[in-house]
């Protein structure tokens, strides 16, 4: 990484306050003023995680957007950013890298000094779409059934999953792993296969030890789960790989009656995230918590992008406010070249869209793919991983998701709070947090626009002004009140 520059206000000729009235600073005043320091990525790649060493300074009533910024108005505290890490995904980490490439990579996805920082993952209960093939974790003789899963076992595919991020939790030990079945096993039910169908209504106690048994394999091998769904896409049945109907009534039951007792039971300390699917039917999770034995075990909802309006997080969160949020799958891919503004969507949809309405932690998809967007076995074509490794090589590239995401895990500590910010104007969008181990503040910035824009930021009686370029992501961090008047 490179060497941080900073912009400090003492630097500056002037401040600015809202009203247009230039701020008369002491020597004194000038002296105290916080460091400001800034990092910008666009989407031609001229700046990429860049440290500027400067501002724009001019008087703060000619910027195009005002952002007010008040500490003293919490929100939701953060888990984390981050990203699946699926069979895929390691398979390429473990098998198509060397042993120094695949450890500077990890250190520069996980690591908190000198990396992006990465602290929150997602692993698949058997095999998804990103699976080198289908599998499950339970695979009797075939026309079996096995209710007291004597065949359980961790298939190879998922060995490297537990391998890689094991790695990654040695260099951050405050990853926070959640984990999603795409099937129960094939013969758990409709129809015995693992693509298409639902659960039987027979087979909700042994899938519900069937999760249990995961939880207890992946903390066997180093990797503690700390929140799981009972179903990927659970209004999804997947034409060509593994996936599973299961409806409101089916969810209710199978957490109520099986899944929750069991895992009180048992002392385990993990959250069940109910949804995990699209925001297009916020029907489904608000059915779920609305029951009064189900919502006692789940702890909160789990959302993708691909379908519906952010805002049905927060419809959701309004209506059942002790229960956290998730953003938990969004995949970039082709359908959004990098030149064309594809990251600054992704930040404003995911990062700066997401936590406004709520979400602890934001998950994209695949951590890492390949340069033919593979291996996968059915499912996305075209997807696109945070980073890409050439199979052959192990080079890896780094993408609009890698950028989106290091501008918030690099700035975002977890236990930070979102705070108070004005709403986006004018192709700029923003969101606000203070980190809870300093107090310092990370302001997070996108401009839409393919004309710069300006902003003046105003928090704890002082002012600054800043350019922003076309097409850009920009974050801001200065200590906390600590340090401000």
């Amino acid at each position: 990484m490179k060497s941080f520059c900073v912009l400090s206000l003492a630097a500056l000729s002037s401040l600015f306050s809202f009203d247009g009235a230039a701020a008369d600073l002491s020597a004194a005043d000038r002296d105290s003023a916080p460091t400001i320091q800034v990092w910008a990525t666009t989407s031609d790649r001229s700046y990429a995680l860049t440290p500027l060493p400067a501002a724009t300074t001019g008087d703060a009533s000619t910027s195009d957007v005002r952002i007010a910024i008040d500490p003293g108005q919490r929100y939701q505290d953060i888990l984390g950013f981050g990203a699946a890490v699926t069979d895929t995904s390691a398979w390429l980490i473990q098998r198509r890298m060397r042993a120094d490439q695949r450890k500077a990579l990890l250190r520069e996805l996980f690591g908190r000094d000198g990396g992006i920082g990465l602290g929150f993952t997602r692993m698949t209960i058997g095999a998804s779409d990103f699976s080198l093939s289908h599998y499950n974790l339970d695979d009797p003789p075939r026309g079996k059934a096995d209710h007291k899963l004597r065949y359980f076992r961790v298939a190879p595919q998922a060995q490297d999953v537990f391998t890689v991020v094991r790695a990654a939790r040695a260099i951050n030990p405050q990853l926070q792993t959640m984990a999603s079945p795409w099937s129960a096993p094939a013969w758990m039910k409709s129809g015995g296969s693992m693509i298409k169908g639902t659960l039987r209504e027979d087979a909700h106690d042994a899938f519900a030890r069937y999760l249990l048994k995961y939880l207890d394999a992946a903390a066997s091998k180093g990797v503690p789960i700390f929140a799981l769904t009972v179903q990927n896409e659970p209004a999804f049945e997947p034409e060509n790989y593994p996936g599973m109907r299961l409806g409101a009534a089916q969810r209710i039951a199978l957490i109520g009656k099986h899944l929750g007792p069991l895992l009180e039971a048992s002392g385990r300390d993990v959250r069940i995230l109910d949804w995990d699917h699209n925001w297009d039917m916020p029907e489904e999770p608000t059915a779920v918590l609305s029951d009064p034995e189900a919502s006692a075990y789940v702890d909160g909802v789990a959302w993708h992008c691909y379908g519906g309006d952010i805002a049905a997080q927060s419809q959701v969160h309004d209506r059942f406010p002790s229960k956290s949020v998730y953003l938990t799958e969004c995949s970039g891919g082709d359908w959004e070249p990098v030149r064309s503004g594809g990251m600054t969507m992704l930040a404003r949809q995911l990062i700066i869209g997401g936590t406004r309405h709520w979400a602890r932690g934001v998950l994209l998809w695949n951590l890492a793919l390949d340069e033919t967007a593979g291996p996968h076995a059915g499912g996305c074509g075209n997807c696109r991983g945070v980073v890409t490794i050439d199979s052959r090589t192990g080079a890896v590239t780094r993408n609009d998701e890698y950028y989106v995401l290091a501008h918030a895990s690099r700035f975002v500590r977890p236990g930070a709070h979102r705070i108070e910010s004005s709403a986006g104007a004018d192709d700029v969008d923003n969101v606000a947090f203070t980190n809870a181990d300093d107090g310092s503040v990370a302001l997070i910035v996108t401009n839409s626009s393919t004309s710069p824009r300006t902003i003046a930021v105003a928090y704890a009686g002082r002012t600054f002004r800043y350019a922003l370029v076309p097409k850009s992501l920009y974050t801001f961090t200065w200590p906390g009140r600590a340090a401000a008047r």
